[in-house]
């Protein structure tokens, strides 16, 4: 439709308008001359009315011929419309209304109505420019609903965090009403202990960034609180933000919680007695083989064969006491380990010879490693045992005929293991593979837990895996396991891989000495009278002059008055008042030449601090661990 104008002779203003302009203006419009004929109208005018105008039309027969109505829905008689108003003050207009149309559907208009005028001010028609504003009315009218009926909290408030509105929610859930929190403060309402956060958040939202939901606890109008979650945005003149009731979730997720403390604190005590009833019964059984050959040996009359053997039960059964309390210290990751810097394929090929004796002539053994490659900081030992271990529930694993492999790599991460984010960094990968039956599922979460196993009674303590897992942890690495049941098991140790220089670090040596007193001078420090006699006989026996003292400050004192009248300062570490780890600190001090050796069943000190630049032998110890220790000591000093 092209804009029609009637002609400039017929009413000479009618030329002052652009066709182009008017047909391009993003509007309707159309003009009427002073009788209200319509003389001229676009294209967007059509669109609006639903049909095309018809030029010649006078403005009551086209505004009666489309009703035009008030935004409140009333009709507007053609003598009350707005056109009347600009009669008589002679000024435009703006005004809304609703266009009824010939479809019977209807628009929400904008209009803005001005009066035109000749030479001599004398009202020669007038230009109505109309916008549909149907869609933003609908828009403004659902969120004036949405307002109106959310149950979430909705505020509107200057940047600085005045409140300039706030909507029903805010009276039904808080009992505030809406007039008594204009002009105030939305900061005011928060907890003190929330404010920061809510500050913070408002700020963050003020300065144009979404914040992220984030949650305070408001007050009500009783003087209670509720927690909400927030939303806020700015539109650069006011922050409009949406909270959401999250008392209700609060108090389920802590009762939830408490439930579920409750439970841990449940299946701790259960694991606890069950610890508790491992142990015991297989101390019990240590105790009863020493016991009952100690009663044997005090019988008159028994011959030197028996003797032996008996002794050699006790000794053994010792060991074995030994062994146990060991594993326990290891799963409970506090084992004074000895690390060191050595090559971890060496250390495997070490265990590797004495595996074919572990797993027999039917079990097949594979090795993939090669010496050189993998260096790691730990303690040797500790490690010798954990392959062991895992190598003898590979054994067990297997049912008759096998393979066992034991592979060694180096690699960039540890997995996703047991609920723990995945780690990245250099470690050493150890796995021992089997083709047994595999773990049930239902077992996978127990295996390394303290005296589990699904062995036959008497096949096994069931503290195997527990020491390699305590290992693991302590070592500051992991252990995984993948299994199906028939098919096999591989346990995987992860260690951090060491990247410095190979070979053993650095330890404390003391300068060389040479006793004046034989074999050497020993000053025994322990608290236990016991204890220390029996430890001070041993050295006696072993030709050692050994001489004891109770405490760590008796030992300063002896010290302080001959301290070149010993050699070697052989004392426990958990003592009351200076324990020994304190003790060899201050010795390094005062006597650094003077070497000491510490001693210990357990301790938490060694646990907490290590041992530092110290010897350090394990209760319960042999003789002859004993006379190793003190040998390397006196060769120390003589060499």
């Amino acid at each position: 439709m092209s804009v029609s104008l009637v002609s400039p002779g017929t009413l000479p203003w009618a030329g002052w308008f652009n066709r182009d302009l008017i047909e391009n203006m993003p509007v309707a419009v159309y003009v009427c001359d002073a009788d209200g004929v319509l003389v001229a109208y676009n294209k967007k005018a059509g669109v609006l009315w639903g049909q095309s105008p018809t030029l010649g039309d006078t403005q009551q027969k086209f505004c009666g011929a489309h009703r035009l109505h008030l935004a409140d829905g009333t009709y507007v008689p053609h003598d009350q419309t707005p056109l009347a108003a600009i009669l008589t003050t002679r000024q435009p207009i703006s005004f809304e209304a609703i266009v009824g149309r010939p479809d019977g559907t209807r628009r929400n208009v904008a209009a803005n109505l001005a009066p035109l005028f000749n030479d001599e001010m004398a009202f020669v028609g007038f230009v109505n420019c109309v916008l549909d504003i149907t869609d933003a009315k609908r828009a403004t009218e659902n969120r004036d609903r949405m307002w109106q009926l959310s149950q979430d909290l909705m505020v509107t408030a200057t940047l600085d965090g005045m409140i300039t509105a706030a909507n029903p929610a805010w009276t039904n859930l808080l009992g505030w009403h809406e007039a008594s929190l204009v002009g105030a403060s939305v900061e005011a309402l928060v907890h003190p202990d929330d404010a920061a956060l809510f500050r913070e958040q408002w700020r963050a939202s003020a300065g144009g960034r979404r914040s992220s939901p984030f949650e305070t606890r408001t007050r009500r109008q009783d003087g209670g609180y509720r927690w909400l979650s927030w939303n806020a945005v700015s539109d650069g003149l006011y922050l409009h933000a949406a909270a959401r009731d999250v008392t209700r979730e609060k108090d389920q997720a802590a009762a939830l919680a408490a439930v579920e403390d409750a439970l841990r604190q449940s299946q701790k005590m259960e694991a606890i007695g069950q610890l508790t009833g491992g142990v015991a019964h297989d101390f019990n059984n240590l105790l009863q083989v020493i016991r009952g050959s100690a009663d044997i040996l005090k019988l008159p009359g028994i011959s030197e064969e028996r003797r032996t053997r008996f002794l050699q039960s006790i000794s053994s059964t010792a060991d074995r006491a030994a062994k146990l309390t060991s594993q326990l210290l290891s799963f409970a990751r506090r084992q004074a380990l000895k690390p060191a810097v050595f090559d971890v394929g060496l250390g495997l090929a070490s265990v590797g010879e004495m595996v074919g004796t572990l797993t027999g002539s039917r079990i097949e053994t594979d090795f993939n490693f090669t010496p050189g490659q993998s260096w790691v900081h730990a303690d040797a030992a500790q490690l010798d045992t954990a392959i062991v271990n895992l190598v003898v529930n590979a054994r067990d694993a297997i049912d008759g005929a096998g393979k066992i492999t034991i592979a060694l790599s180096n690699v960039s991460a540890i997995p996703s293991i047991r609920a723990h984010a995945a780690r990245r960094g250099d470690f050493v990968a150890i796995a021992v593979s089997d083709t047994g039956c595999g773990i049930a599922p239902d077992d996978l979460p127990r295996i390394f837990e303290p005296f589990f196993t699904t062995k036959d009674v008497g096949a096994g303590t069931g503290l195997g895996l527990s020491q390699v897992f305590g290992f693991a942890k302590q070592s500051g690495g992991e252990i995984q396991v993948d299994s199906q049941v028939g098919v096999g098991t591989t346990f995987t140790l992860f260690l951090p891989r060491h990247l410095g220089e190979a070979g053993a670090l650095p330890s404390h040596g003391a300068h060389p000495r040479r006793s004046a007193h034989g074999a050497g001078a020993v000053l025994v420090v322990e608290d236990n009278p016991d204890v220390g006699a029996f430890s001070r006989d041993l050295l006696v026996e072993l030709g050692y002059t050994a001489t004891l003292v109770t405490s760590a400050q008796a030992c300063l004192t002896q010290l302080a008055q001959d301290g070149a009248a010993w050699d070697v300062v052989f004392s426990d570490v958990e003592m009351p008042g200076m324990s020994g780890l304190q003790l060899a600190a201050r010795l390094k001090l005062s006597h650094p030449d003077l070497p000491v050796v510490l001693t210990s069943g357990y301790s938490h000190n060694l646990y907490e601090h290590g041992l530092p630049n110290n010897e350090l032998l394990h209760k319960p110890y042999t003789v002859a661990q004993l006379e190793a220790v003190m040998r390397g000591k006196m060769s120390s000093m003589t060499g």
